[in-house]
């Protein structure tokens, strides 16, 4: 708790980066990134990484720095970034902690679920059927007993589903029921958080202006250029939103039309549920991504 953070977190597309950089040239900062995708070297445009200037202005840690082919979780993060903060914190910078990624913040600020001992003989069989079936068909039967989980785990990423389905099998309740009613550790540092929002039109707006640019900056060929390089679009960082998209367009799943429209669409049901996963947080205070005047009166007498 000896350590004073900012954390500026909200939905996709609301304007988190620039709101961050502008901070941190007021308040010498320095930004950790908490995006679960723009970890990944080469996936830039659809993750929307902050650019050379942006980086320029502001430093910026945990961003382009993990192969796309290789796993990272809330785990290898938290590591990280509690590294990446003593070093800030170390040189008198202030850390600024950034990002969408609910689960990444939660688990930096909170300390890691610590679940209970998995069954080795359910494992083991629910990974050969899903070796034999297809990892779809067990988050089928995931979405039909745990929704809330489902909806979390993207169906290509086996461990994740076999797991849930091995905690409701063994104990009878969801893992998503676990996840909530599990008691957090004391909180790790004396955080501000500070949760950006505008009018839920007007982000959808915003969200549907994003893809358009995307897409004229060539999202389509940079994942073709990902494929060239040898990232399969099984992998699970080829399985995100707009890297899938663009993956089903290439192999014919979909037309252009078609991938641009489940892009929009699937881009702000994405953004929705951030909002839900952030408004749990009692201690988040709201402001709009234009109120750079309210937000750093907050963060200055936070600091004092």
């Amino acid at each position: 708790m000896e350590k004073k953070i900012i954390v500026i977190c909200g939905p996709t597309g609301v304007g988190k980066t620039g709101f961050a950089i502008a901070l941190s040239t007021v308040f010498k900062g320095e930004i950790v990134g908490a995006d679960s995708m723009q970890i990944y070297q080469y996936l830039d445009i659809g993750t929307a990484k902050p650019d050379q200037e942006e980086q320029r202005q502001a430093p910026h840690h945990l961003i382009d720095f993990v192969d796309p082919a290789h796993d990272f979780d809330a785990v290898k993060y938290v590591a990280l970034a509690d590294r990446a903060i003593g070093d800030i914190v170390q040189r008198g910078k202030l850390p600024i902690v950034a990002g969408g990624t609910g689960f990444y913040i939660k688990a930096l600020l909170h300390g890691l679920f610590k679940g209970r001992t998995a069954d080795e003989k359910i494992i083991a069989r629910l990974e050969a059927e899903a070796i034999r079936r297809g990892s779809l068909a067990l988050h089928e039967r995931l979405a039909a007993t745990d929704p809330v989980a489902s909806a979390r785990i993207h169906p290509n990423d086996r461990f994740r589903v076999v797991r849930a389905l091995e905690v409701l099998e063994s104990t009878g309740k969801p893992i998503s029921h676990f996840h909530e009613t599990h008691q957090f550790a004391p909180q790790r540092y004396n955080a501000l958080k500070l949760g950006l929002t505008m009018d839920r039109e007007r982000l959808y707006d915003r969200i549907n202006r994003r893809v358009d640019l995307m897409l004229d900056m060539g999202l389509v060929k940079e994942v073709m250029h990902l494929r060239e390089k040898g990232y399969s679009c099984d992998l699970k960082s080829m399985q995100s939103i707009g890297y899938r998209h663009v993956c089903d367009y290439l192999n014919g799943v979909t037309s252009h039309e078609e991938m641009v429209t489940l892009l929009k669409r699937d881009t702000r049901r994405y953004a929705k549920r951030q909002f839900t996963w952030f408004r749990k947080d009692k201690e988040m205070i709201w402001v709009e991504p234009s109120d750079l005047k309210k937000a750093g009166e907050l963060v200055a007498q936070f600091m004092a």
